[in-house]
């Protein structure tokens, strides 16, 4: 190849050594840049689980809450049986 640039061999030299340097460098960037995405997305998961979790645990109160006030509002058939006979001798 001739040599009748006029660009110093030094300039060129540093250019390709950069250029070099950079496309080495893409693949463990890339890869980086996987790893990085791929823990914020498990943290994102592990914060809707949590969430979820969370919900669920207000619901399965709401529902012991009401379960329990339904049995307490509700008359045995001994108390009822009393208050009946109670009633019949009022009578």
């Amino acid at each position: 190849m001739p040599d009748n640039s006029i660009v110093n061999p030094q300039i060129t030299d540093a250019v390709t050594q950069t250029n070099v340097k950079v496309i080495a460098e893409a693949p463990a960037m890339a890869l980086s840049n996987v790893y990085q995405a791929m823990a914020h997305s498990t943290g994102i998961l592990f914060e809707n689980a949590v969430s979820a979790q969370q919900n669920m645990n207000v619901i399965a109160q709401a529902a012991t809450t009401q379960g329990v006030a339904l049995i307490y509002s509700v008359d045995t058939a001994a108390a009822g049986a009393a208050t009946n006979k109670i009633l019949d001798e009022n009578k």
